[in-house]
């Protein structure tokens, strides 16, 4: 097969970059084509996300859209990805079909959260097992390398945990697939700096199927990518973050003084919202896994904002994130975890808020106004 696309690799403009603008193409376009038809066939079935009380949709919408993703994603690795029988590559894809799987499953018979957190978590220690683990905090707070046990717990800490935040934000179009787009096109390119392009070309490829998909997705959206989806981006992208921690650690001259907190930016969002809300519930006396309406894009949507302005509200943030975690990389580590947390409830705050200071400026630009008029008069 990739011999008939030998002549496209002869191409310089390309740079070093050449196998990975490829597999992003051909993810996209793929995607971009599989994506009608799917929503075709899952209209025919009537495979639609039913709206409840704590949905944002008010009509069913087709879900499932991660079919056409991850598939458009395969896609462009099986096109340009270097495959071997390497134990950490052969567990990995292994880890994304099972949870692909899962995926599907949830969306057609809605599981209990407790069989998902049994698979998430052998899949955490299945990739742990085969060398992908966070070894080291890079000094963070005092640590560095990270005893066999803390490595593991860590490891698994963040798989499932990562990959749970990013399908707990997958709540109003475009958003899921607008932070992991931005997360893996950084991964991607600071994989590709720190010399590991063959597992860029995994960002790569998720990134052309996201972006595909979020044609059809942003407001109003056409189809969901689903647990099918958001599950197999949340666990990619925690595993490119624990590689890239683990390639940056060793490079004779490193990318990033300090990838620990650089890869905490990555997922700050989902992550620290998820936190937030799970706090929140457990301080009330509820259980942390009873649904409702306190998540991040809830906080913008509750006060009547749409979906779209709420989706590229919260992407700014992100991107804003990650211009800082990267402008700001050379200082003391735990002083930039500070501000990292310090920016997130700053944030919270205002987004919770931003209905009554539109409303305020607003009055306040009337009353300006009537006031102008009276003293012209």
């Amino acid at each position: 097969m990739k011999s008939h696309f030998y002549h496209l690799l002869q191409i310089d403009f390309f740079g070093s970059y050449k196998l990975a603008i490829l597999s992003f193409i051909t993810a996209f376009i793929f995607t971009l084509i599989a994506i009608p038809p799917i929503i075709s066939l899952i209209k025919k079935f009537r495979l639609y996300d039913v709206p409840n009380d704590r949905k944002e949709h008010s009509s069913p919408i087709p879900t499932m859209g991660g079919i056409a993703v991850i598939a458009g994603m395969m896609m462009g690795l099986f096109m340009w990805f270097p495959f071997s029988a390497n134990t950490a590559q052969l567990t990995f894809f292994f880890s994304m079909a099972v949870l692909f799987a899962l995926g599907i499953m949830d969306d057609l018979k809605d599981l209990s959260a407790k069989y998902k957190f049994i698979i998430q978590t052998a899949l955490a220690i299945l990739i742990a097992t085969s060398g992908i683990r966070i070894t080291s905090f890079d000094g963070l707070f005092g640590i560095d390398e990270l005893p066999l046990s803390a490595q593991y717990t860590f490891t698994f800490l963040a798989i499932v945990g990562i990959t749970n935040a990013f399908n707990l934000i997958d709540g109003i179009d475009g958003l899921a697939g607008g932070l992991g787009f931005m997360s893996l096109v950084t991964l991607g390119l600071f994989l590709s700096m720190s010399g590991d392009t063959n597992t860029a070309l995994i960002a790569f490829a998720l990134a052309g199927g996201i972006l595909a998909f979020l044609y059809f997705n942003f407001n109003p959206a056409r189809i969901f990518m689903g647990d099918t989806g958001s599950l197999v981006l949340g666990f990619v992208v925690a595993v490119l973050c624990i590689r890239l921690m683990q390639v940056n650690a060793v490079a004779a001259d490193p990318v990033l003084p300090h990838a620990s907190i650089f890869v905490l930016g990555i997922v700050l969002i989902p992550v620290f919202d998820t936190i937030r809300v799970f706090a929140v519930r457990i301080w009330k006396g509820r259980s942390p896994f009873v649904a409702d309406r306190t998540h991040i894009h809830h906080l913008l949507t509750n006060q009547g904002f749409s979906h779209g302005f709420a989706a590229k509200i919260i992407c700014f943030v992100h991107g804003f994130v990650l211009f800082e975690v990267y402008w700001l990389r050379d200082m003391q580590q735990e002083v930039l975890l500070f501000i990292l947390i310090a920016l997130m409830i700053a944030v919270t705050f205002l987004l919770k808020n931003l209905g009554s200071v539109i409303k305020i400026k607003q009055e306040q630009a009337s009353a300006a106004l009537k006031q102008k008029n009276i003293t012209s008069l």
